[in-house]
């Protein structure tokens, strides 16, 4: 273990070298990253689109000194794309050099099957790492997007850190990857692969907390500007909306304004710059007009 991993023996090393990255978090998400790191089992992150599930990962893997490598889980995802695939090409041409050779038979013909003609997909990277400081933080993105078999596959890398390729044998990892699930619930992930990880919900922040976001992530923000800004975007996660915004929006939202040069929010600049915020039309239109300039004064009423 690394002298930089060394440093993250503790919760509060933990949310000091996140802070240092610029990733605010409270103490709860902290401890679940710690034990998560302790105990080598994967964490289940889960949350509403936009609270900074995939950002953790990325923060863990920096603050490690670590590889960060992505799966980005979709529907129809499979075992070539995530685990590993054939390179065939090169074993059409390994084949038409041994047969110009005059040696091919059935045990040269297996050859092909060897390790130097496996393209290592996401999942198998995180296995082999041997040669690394540190073991890779591995994110599997969105797996409530991933089809119910991909999950159930999970499984065996999940409990053992191993993947089985029939041609090859079992390939397991001797130093296993710190391992990051996130979901966004568009579905409920199977009780067999929640079992093997820890869990935890990102909330949405609170009001101070994501000012003190803004603040770190786009440092330029008016004081005034940022809590106008959180405040109103709080306020829309309340209504009913197709989709509210999340962190993503509100950080977008304040780099767009100091971007116009404007020092605080005004009902125009609002409806002028909804779109940063809102992304679908219908909710725009929703709060457009008189209801934004009700949510601002809801707001300047709570400053």
């Amino acid at each position: 273990m690394s002298s930089k991993a060394r440093t993250l023996d503790s919760v509060e090393a933990i949310q000091a070298a996140f802070r240092a990255n610029d990733y605010i978090a409270d103490r709860s998400l902290v401890t679940a990253v710690f034990l998560a790191l302790q105990l080598k089992r994967p964490l289940l992150v889960e949350g509403e689109a936009g609270v900074g599930k995939t950002e953790l990962a990325k923060v863990l893997a920096a603050s490690l000194g670590a590889r960060l490598i992505r799966l980005q889980c979709y529907e129809g995802l499979d075992v070539n794309t995530a685990v590993y695939e054939w390179n065939y090409p090169r074993q059409m041409l390994e084949i038409r050099l041994l047969e110009a050779r005059g040696e091919i038979d059935r045990a040269k013909a297996h050859d092909i099957f060897g390790p130097e003609f496996l393209i290592k997909r996401p999942l198998l990277q995180a296995l082999e790492t041997d040669d690394e400081a540190e073991p890779p933080v591995l994110l599997i993105d969105e797996i409530d997007r991933a089809d119910e078999e991909f999950e159930a596959y999970l499984l065996e890398i999940l409990s053992d850190f191993q993947v089985t390729v029939p041609e090859i044998g079992t390939i397991h990892a001797d130093r296993p990857p710190r391992v990051i699930l996130t979901s966004n619930r568009t579905r409920e992930v199977h009780d067999a692969l929640k079992r093997r990880c820890l869990y935890h919900w990102i909330d949405y922040p609170t009001l101070a907390r994501e000012i003190e976001i803004v603040r770190v992530r786009v440092p330029d923000t008016p004081e005034r500007l940022a809590a106008q800004v959180v405040g109103f975007v709080q306020r829309l996660r309340e209504a009913d909306l197709t989709k509210v915004p999340g962190i993503a929006e509100t950080l977008d939202w304040a780099a767009a304004l100091l971007a116009l040069g404007e020092p605080e929010l005004r009902p125009e600049l609002v409806d002028e710059t909804l779109g940063v915020v809102l992304k679908y039309e219908e909710d725009i239109r929703r709060v457009q007009g008189e209801t934004s300039r009700r949510y601002l004064a809801e707001v300047g009423a709570h400053e």
